[in-house]
């Protein structure tokens, strides 16, 4: 199928809920990817941070396609190997205590939300139900999700929307402060908000709300989706905060190209799910899970340190290209802002022959984690001499 085609029926028979670029792309490997013509070009997006180990990782191909030819599926009424050992490692690695597995980013959000409610009910009753979530945060586009995310952009249309969130300014401790009242329940956050603009929080201000909710027995939530699975040079952003969250969602790396999302419990929430109040029917699938095993099993301290490495050497490198004004993130999730318009910039570089993000005014870097060398140095090429020629 070429291109022409390819366009044809998805206008025929696909809904269009995203603006697609006009390629057609057919096979990958590592961070390079071919369209239908042959063309090549540097990946500097994973799938929007789902292709932790790039296309194609031999190893990861081989843990999928080994567990794909014993049992694909059974449900979460029997227990499966794969689904125990994504579960253990993820506790060991993250110093949390029981995993909830669903399918995605907004799914894993549900259960946060669903998890932090029932435990505040069940301590406190039923009028301690509100989350305080952040201006500017993403996450999800599933109803409570959506109303949990603090961009306006997004709340049109789909009323009513789910009651019980309030928004405080990122950053502003004095603020999240005033709104931590008795009926609060949690707060959700993001260490940095990708879709929002690829925006860090302040360490500071994160260990004081941190600290905040401790004293008040408010339940902090860390939004994983997009910043977990290695993706800011630890395998979770918070770790790199000085601090242990009480529910934690992930997603997105965790499968490395196949549909999952967590719900990671700490000591203090282990035990307020009990049958009955949450489910998702391919949460723990034995496929996805035994391709996630092998993705945490890669991700030890040198793997992390050498992403900490190419991170750091991208946003040397970026800092001094034309037209840039900032780089921002941690690791290898980056955003950068120009003194011209993204979006131009982002189609020029598609014609180039590089792939990347945008995020609000910035472009946004998502590179596979295991991007090789030669295709970082390829791909900073292309994003310098389009610059350069603007």
């Amino acid at each position: 199928m070429d291109f022409q085609t390819a366009k044809q029926y998805d206008d025929e028979y696909i809904i269009h809920s995203y603006g697609r670029f006009p390629v057609l792309l057919t096979k990958g490997k590592g961070a390079t990817v071919q369209d239908d013509t042959g063309k090549t070009y540097i990946d500097f997006t994973s799938g929007i941070g789902v292709n932790a180990l790039g296309f194609c990782d031999d190893n990861w191909v081989q843990a999928v396609s080994t567990q794909l030819q014993s049992l694909q599926h059974t449900s979460n009424l029997y227990y499966t190997e794969p689904c125990i050992q994504a579960a253990k490692l993820l506790c060991e690695k993250s110093g949390m205590k029981k995993v909830f597995f669903g399918n995605s980013g907004a799914e894993a959000n549900e259960g946060v939300i669903k998890a932090a409610r029932k435990y505040s009910f069940l301590k406190y009753g039923a009028s301690r139900n509100k989350i305080i979530a952040l201006q500017n945060s993403f996450h999800g586009r599933t109803m409570a999700a959506l109303s949990a995310t603090g961009q306006d952009a997004y709340h049109n249309f789909f009323f009513p929307f789910v009651d019980g969130f309030v928004f405080a300014k990122a950053n502003d401790f004095a603020d999240i402060l005033s709104k931590m009242t008795d009926d609060v329940c949690a707060v959700i956050l993001e260490t940095v908000q990708g879709e929002g603009g690829v925006v860090p929080l302040n360490k500071e201000y994160v260990q004081a709300v941190a600290k905040a909710c401790k004293e008040k027995d408010i339940l902090l939530i860390v939004d994983e989706v997009q910043t977990g699975m290695g993706r800011t040079g630890s395998l979770f952003s918070y770790q790199q905060f000085g601090i242990q969250p009480d529910l934690v969602s992930c997603a997105k790396g965790l499968g490395g190209g196949l549909p999952i999302g967590a719900v990671l419990f700490s000591e203090k929430t282990e035990t307020v799910f009990v049958p009955g109040d949450h489910g998702s029917t391919f949460g723990g699938n034995p496929v996805v899970c035994a391709g996630a095993v092998h993705i945490l099993n890669t991700m030890d301290e040198a793997f992390l340190q050498d992403v900490q490495k190419k991170g750091a050497y991208l946003k040397e490198k970026i800092e001094k290209m034309p037209h840039v004004q900032n780089v921002a993130g941690l690791g290898m999730m980056l955003g950068i802002q120009l003194d011209v318009e993204a979006k131009p910039v982002i189609n020029a570089l598609l014609e180039a022959g590089l792939l990347v993000l945008s995020a609000k005014t910035k472009i946004r870097l998502l590179p596979p984690l295991t991007i090789s060398q030669e295709e970082l140095d390829k791909g900073l090429t292309i994003l310098e001499q389009t610059l350069a020629s603007l």
